[in-house]
This record gives C-alpha cells, structure tokens and sequence, in this order.
C-alpha cells in the first residue's frame, strides 16, 4: 500500500485566509496527501501568509525562514508559499527567499495540489490566477471546532481607504451568490455548526456587484430560517453603507447576535477625508447612537489607527474625547504602518514611536470602559458557547454573545457539558475581560 504523502500547513493572518487554508485542506486530503501536526519530517509545508502590514509581513518572512532552516537540515521535503505576501511581492519572492520551491497567489489556491505535486516531482511551481475572478467555490475541512466556523460571503475590496493595500492584493469586491452561501451554511449547520461567523473585508456591501443592491439582510434571514444554526455573527460592517433594513434585521431576528464589528479607524473629518473613507465623524456618532437605540444590549467593536497622516495633538484628543463618550464596549487599535504603494505612505505623518504611543494611551482610555462592561455580566446568568476545556485551570471555556474569538474575552466556568455545547452560566466574576462563573442548573 503506498504510503500518503504528508505536509504541514501554517496558516497566517486573518479569518478570510483561514477559510483558503481549509479549502487547500480539503483539495490535499482528496487528492491523497495527509495532514501532520508538525513540519519536522514532513514531505512538505505550506506557509499560507499574510502580507498586509510590516508586523504580518514579518511574522510570514519568519514562518518561511524557519521552515526552509528545517528543509537545510534534511527534516523537511518541499516548502510552498502561498496567500497575500506572495500575490503582492509575486515578481521578487522567488529571488528574495531561493528557498521557496512553489509560490500561489491569491487567485490560486485551487492549484494547491499541482503544486504540491510539481515539488515532490523535484520542479519548482508558480501559480497567479486572476485576482479579480469570481471567488472559487471550493469546499473546506473545517478547522474552528465542532460548534463554529466562518462563513465567507465575498472576496476583495472596492473601498480603497489611502492606508490600505487589500484591493491591490485581494482585487476587486467580489460576492458569492447567496445559494452558494446558503448551501454552504446548511452543510456547516448539518456538521453540527451553531454559530456562523459571516465575514469578508466588507459584508454590508454583500450583493452589490451581483444583484445591483445590498442584500446583507436578506441573506441573514435565509441564514436564520436554517436548522440547527444559534448564533449569526457579523464581521466586518463599513459604517457608510447601513441602512433601515439591515438595522431592522438585525434588531429583530434573535439567531444575529447583538454584536457588531464596525471599523471606523478615526472619528476627524479631515483625517476620514484623507484616508478616503465614507462619511463624516458627525455621521459615524449618529449611525452608532441610532443603533444603541434600536438594538438594546448592542456591544460595539471597532477598529481605530493612531498616528494616521494628519493627526496632530488636537485630532488625537478629538478621537479620545469619542471614545470616552461612546464607550465602545470593544476596541482594536494599531499604530499607523504606512503601506507601500498606498497614497497614505507618501503622506507625511508622525513617527512609529509616537504612533505607537498613541495606541498606547487609547488602550489605557479603553481599560476601565472594558472593565465596567464586563462587571454588568456579574450576577447574571447568560448563555455561552463551549468552545474547550483548560485541562491545567480545570474548567470549562466558552464565549458569550458579546464575544468574538480570538480577539475578544472568555467565559471561563465549572459545569457537566461537552466542547459545541450551549449552556446557560451564571456568571460571578471578571476580570480583565474574562468572566468567571457556574453552569446554571437546567
């Protein structure tokens, strides 16, 4: 019986390239090719990258510097990279890292297998498909858990913010045809998914290209009318483009959680202006008071970038002043990285140092809001999802509503219940945003 080829496979980045790296997944397994949990003694690893900041794109050049050390030493076979830092470096990646032996770009992951193939035959392999095509409608292995996974509606981006490079990388937007999606979400719900993470780099979009008007809201009531599907959670919503229906959906169907990711990165009109975004700061204040109005319970999550071109002292005071207002129950921040081949890196702006600083101080603001979002939870008995078991705390993890993984807070309890279950908590306890409770009698 001949024995399965192996290979390794990191994935990098974000939740869209996660879903690429389970759709190669499923292209090696049907193809014969089986998954180890380490690249030591692998015929081959797949390092599917990242490449939309300077921190990303160090953490990939590591990833594949450290696997072609490995490949040196005769302890691994092949070395394939694929994703956004080979799309956007395609013409010098091979010259830059000799090590690489098959290189994909982002319109390529259908070919993961002919690559695979072409290095085991000892011959090297380069694959850029259009960029720009209509998303490939490949089906994935699942690699979240048993209870949730991501649901992808759309590929690239049209909003062409002046910092950003992911319309250069990713192309242009693209939808998935809501069958598609909604026959995708089925089969999820089917292997026992509850909760659906809808994302793309711009879901309230979701439509236009295809059908000629937003059809978000349409798509989660198909989404909701599924068996077997809890949760329905957005990501990422562009604060321009809402409108009554989307917000009356969300408001009224109970499987959307009353959670939403909107990022705003700045609140002063002329740095919005500047970065090429959508609408006003007095805009963005209205959107956000209108739908704390009509969504009671809503937790908010946004996106911010210190440092960005033209924020001086009084922008930078203008965007703590919102944050201490608004009280965000969620925020990300980052120091500005001015983006090669973006109109912002040409625009004078103030140093990493300060930028970073900046973020700082923002993270400071944000603390005590966090904290005290977290200590209304105490006392209250909430559902939450059981994503895992801390075998060395001894106690169940989960995520709550307000919840999003990887880049929000835990629950963490005692209680009889199994990984994919939904189980109601009492919570008596946070701190620094973890809740802390017991599995509430049935």
């Amino acid at each position: 019986m001949e024995q399965k080829k192996s290979f390794a496979l990191i994935s990098l980045g974000c939740a869209k390239n996660l879903v690429n790296s389970e759709q190669m997944l499923y292209l090696l397994d049907e193809a014969g090719y089986t998954l180890t949990p380490e690249p030591e003694g692998a015929d081959l690893a797949i390092v599917n990258t990242c490449g939309f900041i300077d921190a990303a794109k160090s953490e990939a050049i590591d990833a594949i510097l450290e696997m072609a050390e490995l490949k040196k030493a005769g302890k691994l076979g092949g070395l394939i990279v694929c994703g956004c830092l080979t799309e956007r470096y395609k013409d010098t990646i091979l010259q830059e890292l000799p090590e690489i032996d098959a290189v994909l770009g982002v319109g390529s992951f259908g070919d993961i297998v002919k690559a695979a193939d072409a290095v085991l035959a000892g011959r090297e392999a380069s694959f850029f498909g259009d960029r720009n095509a209509p998303v490939e409608e490949i089906p994935r292995v699942v690699s979240t858990g048993p209870s949730w996974a991501y649901l992808r509606i759309a590929e690239g981006c049209n909003n062409f913010c002046a910092f950003c490079a992911i319309p250069y990388i990713r192309g242009h937007y693209r939808s998935r045809s809501l069958e598609n999606v909604v026959a995708e979400a089925k089969d999820l719900a089917e292997h026992g998914v509850k909760e659906l993470i809808v994302i793309a780099q711009d879901i309230t979009r979701y439509g236009t290209d295809l059908y000629g008007k937003r059809c978000l809201a349409q798509l989660c009531r198909e989404l909701s009318a599924i068996e077997g599907v809890r949760w329905i959670r957005l990501h990422y919503l562009y604060p321009d483009q809402f409108d009554d229906e989307l917000i009356d959906e969300i408001a009224s169907n109970d499987k959307i959680v009353k959670y939403l990711d909107i990022p705003i990165q700045h609140i002063n009109n002329e740095i919005l202006k500047r970065m090429n975004r959508k609408g006003t700061g007095d805009e963005i204040r209205a959107l956000f008071k209108k739908l704390r109005e009509k969504i009671p319970g809503l937790v908010l999550r946004t996106s911010l970038i210190a440092g960005l071109p033209g924020e001086g002292e009084e922008e930078f005071e203008e965007l703590c002043a919102f944050l201490r207002e608004a009280r965000i129950e969620r925020v990300g921040v980052f120091p500005f990285s001015p983006e090669e081949g973006t109109p912002a890196a040409k625009m004078e702006h103030v140093d990493e140092e300060e930028a970073q600083r900046r973020a700082d101080l923002i993270l400071q603001l944000q603390a005590p809001i966090m904290d005290e979002f977290c200590q209304r939870f105490v006392g209250k008995t909430i559902e939450v999802l059981v994503t895992d078991y801390d075998e060395e705390e001894q106690c169940w993890v989960g995520r709550s509503y307000a919840d999003s993984p990887d880049i929000d807070g835990e629950v963490r309890f005692d209680g009889v219940c199994r990984e994919g279950d939904m189980v109601k908590v009492t919570i008596s306890g946070a701190e620094d945003g973890i809740l802390f409770g017991e599995e509430a009698e049935a």
